[in-house]
């Protein structure tokens, strides 16, 4: 998020030079860099109510004279008739809309809206884009304006399944795939919520009735749409974060406000649709908590001084949290917000005695089984420990970054068995995953247990040894007794009726702790060692693949290493996984039959029969230039 320093400093009495107001917003917690007078700041997910100018003048108020009085309009206004209805008021339930008609557009801005295009180097597109695009940026409210003429009949915000194509008004074309909350309009889509509006009902610069839409959505069903659908969005990224879900009137108003300093306004009406009442949440004043927190003496009355100054209001013994913090919800909030008032540099350092790791023999069972399952085809993988849904075991989290994610998990299964299902989808038929972690539980006497969690299906391998047999119960307990033959470890199937799946193999999972694990597994010599040079991270693609085969006949035994170092070494952008599936050795023709399966892939769109037939001919003239080696039928 980028904020002038000259659009900050002018509501400031004091006027602070760039580099104080600096070092105050990093006291406050709000890292940033600084380029030529410009503050680029990277938020917290918590704190949406900063990504604006007024955000950020709220919190620097607790150390200057702040002034963040906009003139809003004030006079009452007729109710607009619209034909809209909200079928998902779980996920929007606020909502109002503003229908204003000017006589002519302005031919220039007044200094307040010019400068913030001039200072920012933001492109201007049209009279009511640049006035909602200014206001998101004063008070952290994003707007959306449709072009009135563009607007009958009846207007539905709904939760959805979508499988349409979008134009959004930045002239890019998307598929909605999915649940995806929309505005529809006739039962087309011409908003992707909290997202970017549509082509066909944006303003241009002949607009001179707009209908501004003004909402709180969810943020869970905002989070992940923009990377899903690779749109830069400044309104995804606070809605994401969360806004007040109690500014609608006064934005609009504000937003008429502007729109009066540059032109004669014809007509103006406006309607809310509140689902329900944004609920007043209210924190009990308890010094003596806060002051063990943060390991400081603080008095009540300075306490509640710090709390003041950040805009909380004090009634009857309770602190009320304003609607625009919606990240604060307990006492560790309230302690977190008062250190970062006194800083964090300011707090009289207490010792802390910490134990030195030891390197038990539990770390070393560990390692052994990272290489083990590692040698045999597994993947690690690594999940975060914070999950959405709630057992009767389950720890919840004060204030989580994500909403969504609020308990810590109390077991890796789930975890690991969406991870299954991510791949399955992608096409791959030998999954083979393990995680070792820490799971926690309200019931355990220790709180948290270390455990060695493992599932897998499909193909054992992707090699000719095998690629025609499947994983099953008895295959896992064969691989353990190699290295645990006192073991009796039990694996489970998973019934896959309740997933969302088409796949028949068989799930097998195994979750157990650490500490079964005895040291005889220690004797077990690792064949896996750690890559040389650094993998670089590639996108998983979206696309379907499609694989090709190819059966040679070798005669002269000592071209096999020359043609699998040509074929499983062939490099292209489209091919993405080749391996040997078939072998066999014809003592009596003193001929070997190989088998290569080649996996296409596109990164971004999906691969047509010529582009893969380009590779794929290729291929074979390369392999059949080698002597000695022919394929059948060719």
């Amino acid at each position: 998020m980028k904020i002038a320093y000259s659009h900050l400093v002018q509501h400031i009495s004091e006027t602070p030079s760039i580099d104080q107001i600096s070092e105050k917003l990093f006291q406050l917690g709000h890292e940033h860099e600084i380029h030529d007078n410009i503050f680029d700041i990277e938020f917290t997910p918590n704190r949406g109510d900063c990504l604006s100018i007024n955000g950020l003048l709220r919190d620097l108020g607790v150390f200057f004279n702040v002034d963040i009085k906009q003139d809003i309009y004030t006079k009452e206004l007729n109710e607009l008739l619209i034909d809209f209805e909200n079928l998902s008021e779980d996920i929007c339930p606020q909502i109002t809309f503003l229908k204003l008609e000017i006589e002519e557009l302005p031919k220039k801005y007044n200094q307040t809206l010019d400068d913030f295009f001039l200072d920012l180097n933001v492109n201007k597109n049209n009279f009511f884009t640049d006035v909602s695009n200014y206001l998101s940026y004063e008070t952290g409210q994003p707007t959306h304006c449709y072009d009135a003429s563009k607007m009958d009949g009846k207007l539905v915000f709904h939760l959805t399944d979508c499988n349409t194509d979008f134009e959004t008004l930045l002239d890019k074309q998307v598929n909605l795939s999915g649940k995806n909350a929309v505005f529809s309009l006739n039962n087309d889509v011409i908003n992707l919520a909290g997202i970017v509006g549509g082509k066909h009902t944006s303003c241009s610069n002949k607009t001179k009735t707009v209908i501004v839409e003004c909402a709180y959505f969810q943020p869970e069903s905002i989070i992940g749409k923009s990377v899903q659908y690779d749109i830069q969005s400044e309104a995804s990224y606070k809605f994401e974060r969360g806004v007040d879900p109690s500014c609608q009137q006064k934005v609009l108003r504000r937003f008429i406000q502007i729109i009066s300093e540059h032109a004669q306004i014809k007509d103006l009406s406006m309607v809310s649709y509140n689902a329900i009442d944004v609920p007043q949440h209210k924190i009990s004043i308890n010094v003596k908590k806060i002051n063990q927190i943060i390991g400081t003496n603080l008095s009540q009355e300075d306490y509640l001084s710090y709390i003041s100054s950040l805009g909380f209001l004090i009634e009857q013994g309770f602190i009320i949290v304003p609607s625009h913090r919606s990240d604060i919800r307990t006492e560790n909030d309230l302690a977190e917000e008062v250190a970062r008032v006194i800083g964090y540099d300011n707090i009289e350092l207490s010792k802390i005695d910490i134990p030195k790791n030891i390197n038990n023999s539990c770390n070393k069972i560990e390692n052994k089984l990272r290489f083990f399952l590692l040698d045999h085809g597994f993947y690690e993988v690594i999940n975060s420990p914070f999950v959405g849904q709630r057992s009767k075991e389950s720890i919840k989290v004060d204030n989580p970054l994500d909403s969504n994610r609020e308990y810590l998990r109390t077991n890796i299964k789930d975890s690991l068995l969406d991870n299954l299902l991510f791949n399955e989808k992608r096409q791959k038929d030998s999954i083979k995953l393990f995680e070792i972690s820490d799971i926690y539980s309200s019931n355990n006497d220790s709180f948290k247990k270390r455990k060695l969690s493992i599932i897998s299906s499909g193909r054992v391998g992707l090699n000719y040894e095998d690629f025609s047999k499947k994983i099953t119960k008895k295959y896992l307990i064969e691989l353990f007794q190699k290295i645990l033959p006192m073991h009796n470890l039990e694996f489970n199937i998973i019934s896959r009726e309740l997933l969302d799946t088409k796949i028949k193999s068989e799930i097998i999972s195994f979750e157990t702790d650490i500490d079964i694990f005895s040291n005889e597994i220690l004797c077990y010599e690792e064949i896996s060692r750690p890559p040389k040079l650094f993998n670089q991270y590639n996108p998983i693609s979206e696309q379907p693949s499609s694989f090709k085969d190819i059966s040679y006949s070798v005669k002269d035994h000592s071209k096999v290493d020359e043609l699998q170092d040509l074929l499983l070494n062939y490099k292209s952008d489209i091919l993405k996984h080749a391996y040997i599936f078939d072998y066999f050795f014809n003592d009596k023709k003193q001929e070997i039959k190989i088998g290569f399966r080649f996996v296409f892939q596109g990164q971004e769109t999906t691969l047509t029969s010529a582009e893969i037939e380009v590779i794929y001919n290729d291929l074979i003239s390369n392999s059949r230039s080698i002597e000695g080696v022919e394929i059948p039928g060719i």
